[in-house]
């Protein structure tokens, strides 16, 4: 027996928090019958509709590494008729991005249909690593070192870097390249660290992503992780 909106999440029909919104708006039949409580468990023998369509609970689970090109949405629609990550990565089955890059943000994006997994590695309890590549219109000097071995406030909240690495430095042209890896997933929380100390961040690229990298997958290309790749994932989030 599992969660309703678990099972929903996990067919790759929606996220967990979509699948919610759905049960409490009445769009759910369990049996034929309106099931509109989120405690509620089904099995495999139940019939769950969502907005008409039937889940099927035995999933082809895909995943996928993306280098995301700048201007791509990283989300499954856009009410802009922007571009989104979706329209990049062809697959038969109805994947999802797992977290977010901003829209002018390059790099690794993870998608997949494999709900649990996406919602494990965005989890702030497992810690998941991001490491990004920061151009910032400035020179880091010794007073900006200290604050960020002291942690950033933010929101107030304290934000603690867990790798920095100045890779260049544009004495000419006042910009620096910064290596920064986290394990936080604020929204923008990138910019906004750079930010809190006086920075502008004018390009910024997510470079790897907790185990893995972009290696030669150039800007818009792609490809399917390996099984030892998934399994590696899974291990990092037990």
């Amino acid at each position: 027996m599992e969660r309703l909106q678990k099972v929903i999440s996990n067919s790759g029909y929606t996220s967990r928090r979509k699948a919610e919104e759905l049960i409490l708006n009445n769009k759910v039949l369990v049996n034929n019958e309106i099931v509109n409580t989120l405690g509620y468990k089904v099995d495999d023998n139940d019939i769950i509709i969502v907005e008409g369509n039937l889940i099927n609970k035995k999933v082809n689970y895909k995943y996928y590494i993306l280098n995301k090109p700048r201007e791509v949405i990283s989300s499954v629609s856009d009410d802009k008729n922007r571009k989104t990550v979706i329209d990049i990565v062809k697959c038969s089955e109805r994947i999802y991005p797992v977290g977010r890059l901003d829209y002018d943000t390059t790099g690794i994006i993870l998608l997949t249909n494999d709900g649990y997994l996406a919602n494990m590695l965005i989890h702030p309890s497992h810690k998941i690593y991001k490491t990004y590549i920061a151009k910032i219109n400035g020179i880091l000097n010794e007073l900006d070192f200290k604050n960020i071995r002291n942690g950033i406030m933010i929101d107030q909240r304290k934000l603690t870097i867990d790798y920095l690495k100045v890779k260049n430095i544009d004495k000419i042209k006042n910009t620096s390249l910064i290596e920064v890896t986290i394990h936080e997933g604020r929204n923008h929380i990138i910019k906004r660290f750079f930010e809190a100390l006086g920075y502008d961040v004018l390009k910024l690229s997510r470079i790897k992503f907790a185990n893995l990298s972009l290696n030669d997958l150039k800007s818009g290309e792609y490809r399917e992780l390996s099984k030892e790749e998934v399994k590696s994932l899974y291990e990092l989030v037990k």
